[in-house]
C-alpha cells in the first residue's frame, strides 16, 4: 500500500513540474505589472495545488505509530492521527485552488488597458 501512494506522490509531483514548465513557457502579452501578478497568483495556486496533493500522499505514505512500534497505521488508526497532526493540510490544497480560480477570474474580467473598453458596443 505504501508504494502506491508514493506512485501517487510522485506522479503529483511531476504533473506539478509539467503544470511548472508549461505555463512559464506560455507568452503572456500584457504590458500591465499588475496583470503579472495576477498571472503568477495563477501559476502559483495551480502548480502549488499539485504539489500540495503530492505532499499530501508523501505524508500519507510515511505516518507511522507514534506509540514507538514503527508500524505504518492503517484506517481508523491513520484517520485519527493524520487529523490530529495534519489537520490543516487540507486547508493548503483548497488556498492553492482558490488562488488559481481567483487569479484566474480576475484575469478574464479585467478590461484590456489598450485603447480603452474591450467592446463597448
Amino acid at each position: 500500500m505504501r508504494i502506491f501512494e508514493l506512485v501517487l506522490a510522485g506522479a503529483f509531483a511531476l504533473l506539478g513540474l509539467r503544470s511548472l514548465v508549461h505555463w512559464i513557457r506560455r507568452p503572456f502579452e500584457s504590458t500591465d505589472p499588475r496583470d503579472h501578478l495576477w498571472f503568477a497568483a495563477f501559476v502559483i495556486g495551480r502548480v502549488g495545488a499539485w504539489w500540495a496533493m503530492a505532499g499530501f500522499f508523501l505524508l500519507s505514505a510515511t505516518l507511522r505509530d507514534p506509540n514507538g512500534t514503527g508500524e505504518y497505521l492503517q484506517g481508523r488508526a491513520f484517520a485519527d492521527i493524520f487529523r490530529d497532526r495534519f489537520g490543516w493540510y487540507p486547508f493548503i490544497v483548497i488556498g492553492c485552488m482558490v488562488l488559481q480560480f481567483l487569479a484566474a477570474f480576475v484575469l478574464g474580467h479585467r478590461a484590456s488597458r489598450g485603447d480603452g473598453a474591450p467592446d463597448a458596443e
